[in-house]
């Protein structure tokens, strides 16, 4: 069921949809770290205006240029750690029409679902980049304390937290935000391996841009699958 899903997804990869969503949130991402370094900068300018004196060495004229360099450099060593997270995040804005561009062309006899609202997609949004950053952070802690674990601790963990956001994001279009928690909680096991499995390319340059799509994509897929399966296995089913 998960590896079927997984390959349905990535036949839909052309998807003039599915495009549009990967350059939009690509896009947003590098325009966020740009503008994060220009406010950054902006900060250095006012901090360093003046010249530092020091006792004995005098006035110092270049640490200006010192602060403008490091800073650079630091926005360029994040920006390797908060890329993806970050990409991931903001393209989640746009996943419901890669959820909608799935059901089109695989379940055309189901009803339309309401559109998400704008600042609810955001709320989550924003949840989910925090809890994502938040939850890297301390793995990285980790890394340091059982450097013999780092690589199991970061597939598990990213495959937990992409598992709970996708089939969320996929289930709870129609069965609503309890419904998809209460399903969720019934499949965890299921979810948990098929997130494991949207995190094996997270440390694969470029690739890894792909996982919001192919994740949105996989779950709505696998979703389906379980809804029908629940269905069938119900006493009214």
């Amino acid at each position: 069921m998960i590896f079927t899903s997984f390959i349905k997804a990535i036949a839909q990869l052309p998807d003039s949809r599915f495009q549009s969503v990967l350059w939009r949130g690509i896009g947003v991402t590098i325009g966020l770290l740009i503008a994060c370094y220009w406010g950054l900068l902006g900060l250095i300018d006012w901090l360093a205006s003046e010249p530092i004196t020091l006792p004995v060495v005098g006035e110092i004229t270049w640490f200006r240029d010192l602060l403008g360099w490091g800073s650079l450099l630091l926005m360029l060593l994040l920006s390797v750690f908060l890329m993806i997270p970050v990409a991931s995040a903001i393209t989640s804005l746009f996943l419901d029409e890669v959820a909608d561009a799935v059901e089109a062309k695989h379940f055309p006899a189901l009803p339309p679902t309401p559109a998400i609202g704008f600042f609810e997609g955001l709320r989550d949004t924003v949840g989910f980049l925090g809890i994502l950053i938040s939850a890297n952070i301390a793995a990285f802690m980790l890394y340091l304390i059982l450097p013999f674990a780092a690589v199991f601790i970061f597939y598990g963990m990213n495959g937990y937290l992409l598992g709970r956001e996708y089939f969320q994001l996929a289930a709870m279009r129609r069965e609503g935000r309890e419904g998809a928690k209460a399903l969720a909680k019934q499949h965890q096991g299921t979810i948990w391996a098929a997130g494991c499995l949207m995190a094996l390319p997270l440390s694969l340059p470029l690739v890894n841009l792909f996982i919001p799509i192919l994740g949105a994509a996989t779950f709505t897929h696998l979703y389906h699958a379980i809804s029908l399966r629940s269905d069938r296995a119900s006493p009214s089913g």
